[in-house]
């Protein structure tokens, strides 16, 4: 990307990263903790909510914290008028998920949904009460306040959620979990920041923002509500346990995958914005992205599905083995959702808003396809769709990015494949050596731990990956400040 740009880009992913990796060390302790102490049915109980936010929390902010990202030089005007636009629509949707809650309940068959939705449906306004301080802090690039902020957050829930549950609570445990870390994490943005909601507002602002931030609404929502449905058909199929260990198994997946992602994701929008009119610069940054984001996320996800099965008995037991076959397929789903992610990224920062919409469309009916085929056949066939619909979102993100960038299909092979074959043989060495250690379920993991990192290190320096060039230089130039 080039100079100035590139140090910030550099600093903001290493931050980023950085806040990420703890916070997925923290979250997977707090995980782990809580599969040991609940059962699957509780899981698969909160797996329903937890659907409806992620799906809602899109209308909530409507694309405008990214409008405003992406724009020049946002007023006073510009950030209040979004902020009383997120808590009034906030506010709506509150109201209308607590009244539901029940109805929800007896079509599901889970009371416990009646139970906990006024308390967790707080999430839909507390996240509106910090969305416009979170965005200045992005376009700032104030990646490391946002990084310890988000830590303490998660830890503070973490902590409660492991509190209640060896208490006895339940479900409650992960409700307060989420709750507290939203809350907290809302009342230190609010401390950290100097801005406060001042001055005129009105719908002029929302107006001129709405075309592209309406679009990205459009195009998250459906995107987001195609992703959790499969909780919301599974929930009503079958049983809460099966439910349970589907969600636990995506959500597992998703905690190292989402950590790569947002992390490259947070920082690379706004840059990759800035240069969007440098076709040369733009291209070239957009291949870096793509080359670090498979370096780092294509052995993780290959690996935690090699070591899967001593992973869970090691550190779930027995209660947890029905999942294993469900997370060793779906993490093959996170070796192309981060360049999807990617891609997408290159799109929000090039394209109008209409072609988003038209390529989730296309993404959408392929997605509908695939799910019509496997949900009513079984659990293990949906997973498989998510895989094979992760590669089709990758491909056609890709694809539609070729009209705006000079970065050719070949270099994009080229760039991919050596990543991907290196990866490839680490997964077998894995998996050859947990064949040669009979026994003990401890030491099989370890000594496939340890093969994998060896490998993966040393065939990277052995045939002189690019990536890992870059990635060594990332990390020295970060350790020297």
């Amino acid at each position: 990307m080039g100079g100035e740009l590139k140090e910030k880009v550099a600093q903001g992913v290493a931050w980023s990263m950085a806040e990420k990796i703890g916070s997925m060390l923290l979250a997977m302790a707090v995980r782990l903790v809580i599969l040991r102490l609940l059962t699957r049915d509780i899981l698969g109980f909160m797996s329903i909510p937890s659907a409806v936010v992620t799906v809602l929390l899109v209308i909530v902010d409507s694309g405008f914290s990214q409008s405003l990202v992406r724009h020049k030089g946002p007023s006073q005007s510009d950030y209040k008028s979004v902020f009383l636009f997120n808590i009034a629509v906030s506010a709506v949707l509150y109201g209308v998920l607590v009244t539901l809650a029940p109805l929800a309940a007896r079509w599901y068959g889970m009371p416990e949904i009646a139970r906990i939705a006024p308390v967790f449906f707080l999430l839909l306004p507390l996240n509106a009460l910090c969305a416009v301080q979170n965005t200045i802090f992005i376009r700032q690039f104030r990646f490391a306040l946002l990084s310890k902020v988000t830590f303490l957050s998660s830890l503070a829930g973490g902590l409660t959620a492991i509190a209640l549950a060896m208490a006895g609570w339940g479900i409650w445990s992960l409700v307060a979990e989420r709750v507290i870390a939203v809350g907290m994490r809302t009342a230190l943005l609010w401390w950290l920041s100097d801005w406060r909601p001042c001055g005129k507002c009105g719908l002029k602002p929302l107006r001129e923002m709405a075309p592209f931030g309406c679009s990205l609404m459009v195009t998250d929502l459906i995107s987001n509500f195609y992703n959790k449905i499969p909780q919301f058909f599974l929930g009503k199929l079958y049983s809460p346990a099966v439910l349970g260990s589907f969600d636990q198994a995506v959500k597992l997946k998703d905690m190292p995958a989402a950590t790569g992602i947002q992390a490259v994701q947070n920082v690379t929008f706004p840059a990759l914005a800035k240069i969007r009119d440098d076709a040369p610069r733009f291209a070239e940054g957009y291949r870096q992205v793509v080359m670090v984001v498979s370096y780092v996320m294509f052995p993780i996800m290959l690996g935690m599905s090699a070591v899967a099965r001593d992973m869970f008995a090691v550190l779930l037991g027995e209660e947890w083995m029905p999942t294993v076959p469900y997370f060793e397929a779906v993490c093959l789903a996170g070796l192309f959702s981060p360049i999807a992610l990617t891609a997408y990224n290159v799109l929000k920062a090039r394209c109008k808003g209409p072609l988003i919409v038209r390529l989730e469309v296309v993404k959408k009916i392929i997605m509908t396809a695939i799910f019509a085929v496997t949900i009513p056949h079984s659990v293990m066939a949906v997973v498989w769709g998510l895989v094979a619909i992760a590669f089709c979102e990758m491909a056609v993100n890709f694809l539609a990015t070729m009209r705006f960038t000079s970065l050719t299909f070949r270099r994009f092979v080229r760039t991919l494949l050596p990543v991907a074959l290196v990866s490839g043989t680490m997964y077998l060495l894995v998996r050859l050596t947990a064949a040669a250690i009979p026994g003990n379920d401890l030491v099989r993991l370890l000594a496939e731990l340890a093969t994998g990192v060896v490998s993966y290190l040393a065939l990277s320096a052995l045939f002189r990956l690019e990536a890992f060039r870059e990635v060594t230089t990332i990390v020295r130039r970060q350790l020297k400040k």
